[in-house]
């Protein structure tokens, strides 16, 4: 699997930071990819990645991880994504599973807790406003997000 490199600085960053996040599989459990699109003011980077075997929600989830800690958490952070998954997961799931000692209303372990609980710790010290975007619908940022997972996936099948 593969995490993203560098952390933007402070130094070159504005006010808002924007970041769309995507992944992607093929197979699901197969072959996956992540990607991440990150504007500040004049600034752009594209992050990806991919596991050779792994799920989309995992892909989805990393996406955000790796966004996130490739900026400094001292700005404001919209985050863009067309996973309900993730959004919901985080501003609304997340505080029950931690209640209930990481198990699901139906009491079953929550999945994918290793990344649920990575992705807490980096959005802890993040001033995030989380935004849906419907996927595949024209929203430039999440198009690139996707060919930058699509990108992941492929690598990951070599």
């Amino acid at each position: 699997m593969t995490r993203a490199p560098n952390v933007i600085t402070s130094e070159n960053m504005t006010d808002r930071i924007d970041i769309w996040t995507d992944g992607a599989c093929s197979g699901n459990p197969g072959p996956g990819g992540w990607g991440a699109l990150i504007l500040n003011g004049d600034m752009r980077r594209e992050l990806s990645g991919g596991d050779p075997a792994t799920t989309n929600n995992r892909m989805e989830l990393l996406a955000a991880i790796e966004a996130l800690k490739a900026v400094d958490a001292g700005k404001k952070i919209r985050i863009h994504t067309d996973s309900t998954y993730v959004k919901d997961g985080l501003t609304k799931w997340i505080h029950s599973w931690k209640r209930n000692g990481w198990k699901t209303a139906s009491k079953k372990p929550v999945k994918n807790k290793d990344l649920w609980l990575e992705l807490d710790e980096v959005c802890a010290t993040r001033d995030l406003e989380w935004r849906w975007v419907k996927g595949h619908a024209g929203d430039e940022g999440n198009e690139r997000a996707d060919a930058l997972a699509r990108e992941g996936a492929k690598a990951a099948r070599r």
